[in-house]
């Protein structure tokens, strides 16, 4: 079956990927020149990933950390540019490491061309990684 092409049905998409932990198929729905950006990411934490390698590296062990359960609160708005989107959620799950919850909320940026995530900027809220377990990158990149 091949992924949704507007933006709402792939962001949707993703989601479940995400919860279903299939990483290499989350990372399929990106262009090969796919940008990643984190405008509030802390010191020592990636901001910017360039392309759909970087990106797979940046989320490859993510589901040993965090184990997502839930997309509560999910909103998505509809820009003046079709292929693009504003969402609002909330991630919930737990940490691997220490069994504590994790409840991060975000609110991304999303395009989307010829049925591929081509710009993603994810404004996550910082305080969530200085939980112990959190950090699933290991990166100072």
């Amino acid at each position: 079956m091949s992924a949704p092409t507007s933006p709402a049905d792939l962001y949707r998409h993703s989601l479940r990927l995400l919860l279903d932990k299939d990483i290499p198929a989350w990372v399929a729905l990106w262009a090969e020149d796919g940008l990643m950006e984190f405008p509030f990411a802390p010191e020592g934490r990636p901001r910017r990933l360039e392309g759909r390698e970087a990106v797979a590296a940046y989320m490859r062990h993510y589901p040993d950390h965090i184990d997502l359960h839930d997309f509560p609160d999910l909103r998505i708005h509809l820009t003046t540019d079709p292929q693009t989107i504003v969402v609002e959620m909330r991630g919930v799950g737990r940490l691997v490491e220490s069994g504590a919850p994790f409840d991060m909320t975000y609110i991304a940026v999303v395009t989307v061309r010829d049925g591929r995530i081509t710009s993603y900027r994810d404004y996550w809220n910082p305080l969530a990684v200085q939980q112990p377990g959190a950090d699933f990158t290991g990166s100072g990149r």
